[in-house]
């Protein structure tokens, strides 16, 4: 029905312009349609939403998480700064390679694009400040190379595309990791040519640090270094699944920052459990609502009617695919990740599926779309976290950001068109 479809709409919409909460607005939108317009009882909301999460690869999510914050209070981002320091960050531009390299390192083991801006902002913009390197520059590199978390393994948004669409995690993982090498290629290169161009200069400590010094650092952060590997290692030798990899992601943590490291106590342990089940708690919340709206449009008959209006117009995969991207682009200056892929998943899916995209490949499309709008304003979650960090105005933020937003841009036109860069460790 054309009246119930735009009550939907209106009503979802609308919740959202008045800044309710995503979950809240999905979950009321989706309970408006059902008592409005179908028979379903309404005691069957509840189960469905309960059953949404009733899911085993669901539960990688609150183990990544925890992972995550076990590694990050535990001293990890200060071992990888140094790390990175003592290899390149006594050349031209070194710190600011060196800020992008342990971004990368740190965004395979959190996941998470605004923990990574955190650790290693927190760490980087302070000394690439004091070094000379402009502060416009300087925060929205950090911004940028930030967002390489929601790319790199273990990815929780890779996690929540794989649930949507049935698609396997580890694959997903594996198809992430060249698109992510190659945006923080093209994020090197730029800061080597801005450092060049502006003449910033290397950290004289640096340049003078010691070769034992430098293994020193090194070494330190091996371990570190190691969770990423032996999470990949695992899944693509079979050792163990994606979700048993989380598990796995966690016992590491746990030796290597307790036991080894002994950045945290047992007496951390509270805390950083408290702060994992919230943030665990969220994300399983918008998931759920998503879920259920995701079953109304699916009674609505709008995905499959939309594939059909779509498919009826003999749409070549390659104008569907620049469709997608200027969408999701445009979603992404008003929508959290996780949000938006819940909505527009269930809807571009099966139109990908009908013109023969790979589906693998069609999830890092939207990752990577969904990637850039972490750095669009008024919505991108990276912006303020390096606002906060410095204290600049967002939209200063934004515009510093530009050109290393145009170097993701780059990346994603040649993920688009380019299948091969994501499906090239896949063997297919």
């Amino acid at each position: 029905m054309i009246e119930a479809s735009i009550i939907l709409l209106v009503v979802f919409i609308g919740l959202l312009v008045s800044s309710t909460p995503i979950a809240v607005a999905l979950g009321f939108a989706s309970l408006i349609y059902l008592f409005l317009f179908t028979p379903i009882p309404l005691e069957q909301l509840p189960d469905k939403f309960i059953n949404s999460l009733n899911m085993f690869p669901l539960m990688a999510i609150p183990f990544f998480v925890l992972a995550a914050n076990l590694m990050t209070k535990g001293g990890l981002g200060v071992r990888l700064v140094n790390a990175a320091n003592a290899v390149v960050g006594g050349m031209r531009g070194g710190l600011a390679i060196s800020m992008i390299v342990t971004c990368v390192f740190f965004a395979s083991i959190s996941g998470s694009s605004p923990a990574t801006v955190v650790a290693v902002g927190a760490l980087m913009i302070p000394a690439m400040l004091r070094n000379g390197y402009g502060k416009d520059f300087t925060v929205g590199l950090a911004a940028t190379s930030g967002s390489l978390g929601i790319l790199l393994p273990p990815s929780i948004t890779f996690v929540v595309y794989g649930i949507i669409t049935g698609q396997s995690i580890g694959s997903l993982f594996l198809a992430g990791i060249v698109p992510g090498l190659i945006a923080a290629a093209g994020l090197i290169i730029l800061a080597l040519v801005v450092s060049r161009v502006r003449k910033f200069g290397a950290a004289e400590e640096l340049r003078t640090m010691t070769f034992s010094d430098r293994m020193r650092a090194i070494r330190s952060a091996a371990l570190a270094a190691g969770l990423p590997v032996v999470i990949l290692g695992g899944i693509y030798t079979g050792v163990f699944s994606p979700t048993e990899s989380a598990i796995v992601a966690v016992m590491y943590a746990a030796i290597v920052s307790l036991l080894i490291y002994r950045d945290i106590t047992l007496k951390d342990l509270p805390g950083i459990l408290l702060s994992s089940a919230k943030t665990s708690a969220m994300i399983m919340f918008i998931i759920a609502a998503g879920t259920v709206f995701s079953f109304v449009l699916t009674l609505e008959r709008i995905p499959s009617d939309l594939a059909k209006s779509v498919l009826s117009s003999d749409i070549s995969p390659f104008v569907f695919l620049l469709i997608v991207n200027v969408l999701l682009l445009a979603v992404g200056l008003f929508m959290e990740t996780t949000s938006a892929m819940l909505i527009l998943v269930p809807i571009l899916f099966p139109i990908a599926m009908q013109l023969g995209i790979d589906p693998i490949h069609f999830g890092v499309i939207v990752v990577l779309n969904l990637e850039i709008g972490m750095m669009t304003p008024p919505l991108g979650l990276n912006l303020f976290v390096a606002s906060g960090l410095t204290g600049m105005n967002i939209l200063r933020v934004a515009k510093a950001a530009l050109p290393s937003v145009a170097v993701l841009l780059v990346t994603l036109a040649l993920v688009t068109f380019v299948p091969q860069l994501s499906l090239m460790l896949l063997g297919d």
